[in-house]
């Protein structure tokens, strides 16, 4: 048995020490942002949690298919970021031939694969192209979903440089994982083929994050309210034309008043018939009232949100809130801005897919340069900048041109605010050395004398010379 004494200190220690824990807990407050069931501590904390990006990428999927709405704002950025078609030129000969080899090949199809490239960097926030080649070097790209990828695993020290992506198991199958195409270790393997790689493009993706967001994130809640909204007015609107009849008269016992309904309910009057009654019987009509006055402003109301979240005016939505020409070409600017700069993404996108493809092929073929300038170029935006730019470099071009007659500008700075009226970005140096490195062009020949005028004789219809005349 334990002395009195010991068993007191040892209830005064354990005392002190539930003492100590109880404060360590009560210092740290237990928050929403603090919260960490249900979450891995090694997420990033930029990127979306895996289910919620997966249901975000389920919902955008689905709001495509059947709410035309989601569906035009998709169609609308590729019909301006696309538009025309997109042409692809390059200066070194060999590689220009395998560009257009590649690009028209039956596998590829590129000219119509943009399109839906596009759609789904629109749709999905991201574009994961699956790279492979055959042994003669000519690649094949093809586009998977952004569901079917689980997990994107980059180096520890940073997020940019992707090094494998890992892929959703399909039902009987084991773990699935593509590497990150690396251009600077690509190389054949020892039989002569080569290995399949995957390159990752995103859009709308906050600093620090992995994956990027759909355009359609922020205006799938209301796309829902909208549709929601105007499924129930269309169903009050069908039901607004029903009306009852409300019968009122004197009944003797409450077995009349069933028989009279029951006499009404076997032959009902017909619409547009004629009823005839004593004055001990009223017939009242009961119908659903609407008050629909407000209506159309409760659902502009909520477009508005749709508009304002997806960056699109009224007009481009079948919603002419405005009826003058200049607020519609006023409220379109910064759309094209938009649009303008997804473009630019997307051809950046394609150039450097096309140097993957080219680097590839530089390894069986040696006529094909890696370093040959690609360019791309892709439809206009709107054609009322190029009026507008086409004015504005007509009226400044006299102007530049006496001030560098004067002195007072070289040619470079000509060049320079010139193209810069015309709305386009070139490299004045190379432009001048360009042009003085350019032969002459060929004088005309003047004429020794002047030309006669051709006669033609109105009876038959032969040229006349001068002798004839």
């Amino acid at each position: 048995m334990r002395p009195p004494a010991l068993d007191l200190a040892g209830r005064l220690f354990k005392r002190r020490i539930d003492e100590r824990v109880r404060a360590a807990l009560s210092a740290y407050e237990e928050t929403d942002a603090s919260f960490t069931v249900g979450s891995r501590l090694d997420a990033n904390p930029v990127d979306r949690f895996t289910y919620d990006r997966e249901e975000l990428l389920r919902q955008a999927l689905e709001a495509w298919r059947v709410n035309p709405l989601a569906r035009r704002i998709v169609g609308l950025t590729s019909q301006y970021v696309v538009g025309g078609g997109i042409s692809a030129s390059c200066a070194h000969e060999p590689t220009a031939a395998f560009l257009r080899a590649f690009w028209e090949h039956p596998l590829n199809r590129m000219a119509v694969r943009v399109y839906e490239w596009c759609d789904e960097l629109t749709r999905s926030g991201n574009l994961f192209l699956l790279l492979s080649t055959d042994r003669a070097g000519m690649s094949y790209l093809r586009a998977m979903p952004t569901l079917q990828v689980r997990a994107i695993h980059s180096r520890d020290n940073d997020l940019d440089q992707e090094m494998s992506y890992e892929m959703r198991p399909e039902p009987g199958g084991g773990e699935l994982s593509w590497q990150a195409y690396e251009p600077l270790s690509d190389t054949r393997a020892p039989d002569g083929g080569f290995s399949t790689d995957m390159l990752h493009y995103a859009v709308n993706r906050p600093v620090g994050a992995q994956w990027g967001e759909s355009d359609l994130a922020p205006v799938l809640r209301w796309l829902s309210r909208y549709s929601a909204w105007l499924e129930d007015r269309a169903r009050l609107n069908h039901f607004r034309n029903a009306f009852l009849y409300v019968v009122r008269a004197r009944f003797a016992s409450d077995a009349e008043r069933r028989a009279r309904q029951s006499s009404l309910n076997a032959a009902p009057p017909s619409p547009g018939s004629i009823l005839v009654t004593d004055e001990n019987e009223s017939w009242e009509a009961l119908h659903p009232r609407l008050e629909s006055d407000q209506a159309g402003e409760d659902g502009l109301a909520l477009k508005k949100m749709l508009m304002a979240g997806s960056g699109i005016p009224p007009h481009f939505l079948a919603e002419p809130e405005g009826a003058t020409r200049t607020t519609a070409e006023a409220s379109g600017g910064p759309t094209y801005r938009h649009f303008e700069q997804r473009q630019r993404f997307f051809l950046w996108l394609l150039s450097d897919v096309l140097k993957a493809v080219v680097n590839r092929r530089s390894l069986v073929d040696n006529h094909v340069s890696r370093r040959a300038e690609i360019r791309l170029s892709g439809a206009d935006i709107s054609a009322r900048d190029n009026i507008s730019l086409a004015m504005a470099a007509s009226n400044i071009s006299p102007v530049l041109q006496n001030a560098r007659d004067r002195g007072l500008i070289d040619d470079a700075e000509l060049l320079r605010l010139l193209y810069r009226f015309c709305g386009e970005s070139v490299d004045v140096e190379e432009m001048l050395a360009r042009g003085k490195a350019a032969p002459p062009a060929p004088a005309m020949a003047t004429p020794a004398s002047k030309a006669q005028p051709v006669k033609i004789d109105p009876e038959t219809g032969e040229e006349k010379g001068a002798s004839d005349a």
